[in-house]
């Protein structure tokens, strides 16, 4: 990722943060208001210098006036916010984030004042020193399908049926697989804290220090774009944000009308950091692969939906589009923008699980580019700039041996500005490989088939056996 996306999200993220304390200072400023106006009250109905102060226990003033015993506004307000921001370098400490807790408390005007600060201060730094470096070589690179919130609906006998009981997982095995995660010690972290990318794209290793007992790990989602076979199959609809600014999921209930809550990856993950920051390095959540033939995020964004190409529609698509005679592509596309902004605000990145959903070297080299060329026209205006390709079908470019520039695909999506690709290898628990510019990361698909037919490569995270939904019909079909 280049520097100028870097610093986005960066904003992204500490404008959220200040928009919370501002939030939490109008509050405490709103109580200490509503205090004087009550004293000013009380004073005038003569109850304060008298009999309010000896029936309450208050000191009462001095022959000198006694300043000195009286806390005003303006020394309130101060403290109010130095409490605002020792909490919020917690947070980031809890987070391992100590540099940046550290960096926030000491450039505060009042820390050479606050011991508390100070002694903050001090405790993250020891802290700090008593974390170890992970082998970025060895991070397990975890991921998931869109959830299934309604297995009845998913596991009804028909033709989708055997696909979604082989690649998906359902929101009650995802939970109880994040509790055990969690509570051996997982910790997740970004595919950029693993490298190090030069302003030239070359890329080496990075570094993550953790406590004793932690394990890095990369999660991330494919084919988070709620596609039109799934509608009625028990899925959420879409991301939005909600009243409060969190992104939550739409459902489409048997009567039609629409509930808001946590039904896939995206909600369930913030959900569950708010109550376990510490289940978040720096902050960093998932990574999310997209395509966009069919939209993002649940929005119909891809340009055939304005267009209305005949030649390239498909039978779902010219459905969709005579059921919404009304359908507002611009505003579609400024919704899934709000999403996907404050997606990144709040910790999550993006990456290109190519436009079409299509495995490079078997399409050919021509439609590779075009795919691309698609990407980065309908879908980077929405979800910003990724350096991040996850291949689909868990294909790759080349096998084992590393990229070279002979490789004509690597060169051109290097050139393109990729840097970072995954593909899937379920046979080890961790498969990492650098290059002089480039990263590669094999994923572990945690879904029905790898839990029925492979769950030694799950004993390190959960226990199938524990984690297993019910509702799921067996055998599951084999590939």
């Amino acid at each position: 990722m280049d520097t100028s996306a870097r610093d986005r999200i960066i904003q992204q993220r500490m404008a959220k943060r200040r928009r919370n304390v501002f939030i939490m200072k109008c509050i405490i400023a709103a109580l200490i208001l509503l205090m004087i106006i009550f004293g000013a009250i009380l004073i005038k109905v003569g109850i304060v210098d008298g009999g309010f102060k000896k029936t309450f226990g208050g000191r009462p003033k001095t022959e000198e006036g006694g300043g000195a015993e009286t806390v005003t506004e303006a020394e309130t307000v101060p403290q109010v916010e130095d409490e605002t921001i020792l909490a919020q370098a917690d947070l980031m400490a809890a987070q391992y984030d100590y540099d940046g807790a550290v960096d926030l408390l000491t450039q505060q005007p009042s820390f050479n004042t606050n011991t508390r600060m100070q002694n903050a201060v001090a405790d993250y730094r020891a802290r700090k020193e008593a974390c170890v470096s992970f082998p970025v070589d060895e991070v397990p690179h975890i991921f998931f399908h869109t959830l299934i919130k309604d297995p009845v609906k998913a596991f009804d006998g028909d033709e989708k049926e055997a696909g979604y009981n082989q690649f998906m997982t359902t929101i009650d095995e995802f939970n109880a697989i994040i509790q055990s995660m969690y509570e051996r010690g997982y910790v997740m972290v970004s595919l950029h804290d693993m490298c190090v990318i030069g302003e030239d794209g070359s890329v080496s290793r990075g570094e993550i220090r953790l406590p004793q007992g932690k394990t890095p790990v990369v999660i991330s989602q494919d084919d988070v774009s709620y596609y039109h076979y799934m509608d009625g199959d028990g899925f959420a609809q879409k991301l939005i944000v909600d009243e409060n600014g969190d992104v939550k999921n739409t459902y489409v209930e048997d009567d039609g009308s629409i509930s808001v809550g946590d039904y896939d990856m995206v909600p369930l993950i913030d959900t569950f950091v708010d109550q376990h920051p510490d289940f978040a390095y720096h902050g960093h959540k998932g990574i999310i692969a997209l395509t966009g033939y069919e939209g993002v995020l649940g929005y119909r964004t891809d340009e055939v939906y304005q267009t209305r190409e005949e030649e390239r529609l498909t039978d779902f698509q010219r459905v969709f589009l005579q059921e919404h005679p009304d359908f507002d592509f611009d505003k579609e596309v400024a919704e899934a923008t709000k999403v996907a902004d404050a997606m990144k605000a709040d910790g999550w990145e993006f990456a290109s699980h190519t436009w079409g959903h299509i495995n490079p070297v078997a399409y050919g080299y021509e439609a590779t580019v075009q795919d691309t060329e698609r990407f980065k026209k309908c879908m980077e205006p929405i979800i910003g700039y990724t350096d991040v390709l996850i291949f689909a079908f868990g294909a790759d470019i080349n096998d084992w041996t590393e990229y070279t520039s002979d490789n004509e695909f690597f060169t051109y999506l290097k050139g393109q500005g990729f840097n970072i690709y995954c593909n899937v290898d379920g046979s080890k628990l961790a498969w990492v490989q650098f290059g002089s510019n480039y990263m590669r990361s094999g994923r572990r698909n945690f879904d029905g088939y790898t839990m029925y037919y492979r769950p030694e490569m799950c004993e390190d995270m959960f226990d199938v056996e524990a984690v297993w939904d019910d509702t799921r019909t067996t055998p599951v079909p084999p590939l």
